[in-house]
């Protein structure tokens, strides 16, 4: 008898983290050719970085397929899919240190992947996010992400959960909306609050609420700006505290 071949996979997967570190949580989705949503899962980490998020929810995915179903992976988290696919055999080799001879970052998740891994035909496909006509299943996946680190909650298809809402962070034709990762969560240039000094000066009103490099929370809707550690109030970005 001739074993029937394990049917092709096509997943997404992502994770959000709101504050960086943050709320946060992952998702994975699985669809078909045209892109329609067949089954997917999503749930919360607590307070989490969004590095955390993206590896968890990749985790998550290889635990929740068919080890022998070749699998299409498609990711917008160029941090996690470097981490499994071009820097792990590296850091085997040096027995889970970096280049630079330092621990190796979310070591037991990323190890836990490995394992997942191995043996298993897979291919990892890099899709933008928050793109006009994006990937549909990476965008649903975002979207999942975002809710559970929000709301705290599992979801998915097996729960019977509502499609998560639509993204605010998915540009229209002519939008001046991007995505970012840092403290901030994913922000929204806001022109009002663009400085003439060009876009290293810029602010943004924050999305989500956050923590600045201060110490200090900002509240969702507050201005912030770029500063060397990631996102936070204006007048930090120059190292001055302004309490």
């Amino acid at each position: 008898m001739i074993a029937r071949m394990a049917e092709r996979v096509i997943a997404a997967c992502d994770g959000a983290s709101k504050g960086n570190p943050g709320p946060a949580g992952w998702a994975w989705v699985i669809g078909d050719d045209a892109g329609t949503v067949t089954r997917w899962e999503a749930g919360p980490l607590g307070t989490a970085t969004n590095n955390v998020a993206e590896l968890t929810a990749l985790q998550r995915l290889l635990a929740s397929t068919d080890p022998a179903a070749p699998t299409e992976i498609r990711m917008d988290s160029q941090y996690a899919m470097k981490a499994v696919t071009t820097w792990l055999p590296g850091w085997k080799r040096k027995g889970w240190k970096t280049s630079a001879g330092k621990p190796v970052a979310n070591q037991e998740l990323v190890m836990r992947i490995d394992a997942l891994l191995t043996g298993r035909p897979v291919e990892f496909t890099y899709v933008p996010a928050h793109q006009v006509d994006g990937d549909p299943l990476n965008d649903f996946a975002d979207r999942a992400a975002s809710q559970a680190a929000v709301r705290q909650e599992p979801a998915g298809s097996g729960l019977g959960s509502p499609e998560p809402p639509p993204s605010s962070d998915t540009p229209r034709p002519g939008s001046t909306r991007r995505r970012t990762n840092g403290s901030a969560g994913k922000a929204t240039a806001s022109p009002a609050r663009r400085r003439a000094s060009g876009s290293s000066t810029r602010t943004l009103d924050a999305k989500f609420p956050g923590r600045c490099r201060c110490g200090r929370s900002y509240a969702a809707g507050e201005p912030i700006a770029k500063n060397p550690d990631g996102w936070g109030h204006p007048s930090c970005r120059t190292g001055t505290d302004g309490a």
